[in-house]
């Protein structure tokens, strides 16, 4: 497919969540002529607790980007807070990738929106970054239990279940803290005579109007696998790739699905 504009974040690789192998074939399937990286693409947090988690496909996604850059497709990097050794480099370019605090962007729908991780807004990472990784702790507990699960669910042919993901969709607390986060974003966007705000940060993936502002959240690539897109013709439109990549299976022949069971049970 291709797309005008392809907005990505919260992809955090160097860690066993990340879901690169459902990013390289989305990234070498979907071209763009300009994409935006929403911050925390690499997770520099795991590093001083308990080092990196780097096989293969983590650089594949990272050779992939490159690849467009040089093919000229313009790669504009907004680093989030797991990724924030990079906001020392803010205004230099590596392998044409260009890294900057935040962005404008004009859509073709007319529309200027604020681009930025949103980690700014998020009083716990703000003022209490104790707070900010001892949760980063306790969700890594969860992405570590979450394959474990997923393996007992497969012997039954269950499709992948975020645990992480449906934990916070049960605590009250988490939900009046995402409502309580778009509304800070959609007011930071309206300060600044933005018609609109795209973010990333707290992997939940949305878009909704906010009275006058238009806030659009990328969602990730640890729980969801979700990617804003902006069409040639103006649409901005939110696609959850992990749904499409499980359709896509599904229509398969059976006798093609059989065949790949069979491997897989071998």
């Amino acid at each position: 497919m291709l797309y005008r504009t392809l907005f990505l974040s919260d992809i955090h690789l160097g860690t066993r969540g990340c879901r690169a192998d459902l990013l390289v074939p989305f990234l070498r399937s979907h071209e763009a002529s300009t994409i935006y990286l929403v911050g925390d693409i690499f997770d520099g947090w795991a590093i001083s607790r308990r080092g990196w988690h780097w096989p293969q496909t983590h650089n594949n996604v990272v050779q992939t980007l490159l690849d467009k850059a040089r093919r000229g497709t313009r790669v504009v990097f907004i680093p989030g807070n797991h990724d924030e050794i990079m906001r020392n480099y803010l205004g230099t370019h590596f392998g044409g990738i260009e890294v900057m605090q935040s962005a404008d962007f004009n859509g073709i729908n007319g529309k200027r929106y604020l681009v930025t991780h949103g980690d700014q807004f998020d009083a716990v990472v703000m003022n209490a970054k104790w707070l900010a990784y001892f949760g980063d702790a306790a969700y890594d507990f969860l992405l570590w239990l979450n394959p474990k699960i997923n393996r007992l669910r497969s012997l039954w042919g269950g499709r992948y279940w975020s645990l992480s993901k449906w934990a916070k969709q049960q605590v009250k607390t988490a939900v009046n803290f995402i409502g309580q986060y778009e509304d800070v974003l959609a007011d930071e966007a309206r300060r600044g005579g933005y018609d609109g705000v795209i973010c990333g940060h707290i992997h939940h993936a949305n878009i909704r109007q906010i009275k006058d502002i238009a806030y659009i959240n990328t969602g990730d690539w640890v729980e969801s696998c979700t990617a804003i897109v902006e069409h040639p013709t103006g649409k901005i439109e939110l696609i959850d790739w992990e749904e499409r990549a499980a359709e896509t299976i599904q229509r398969r022949p059976k006798r093609k699905k059989s065949k790949e069971l069979a491997q897989l049970d071998s």
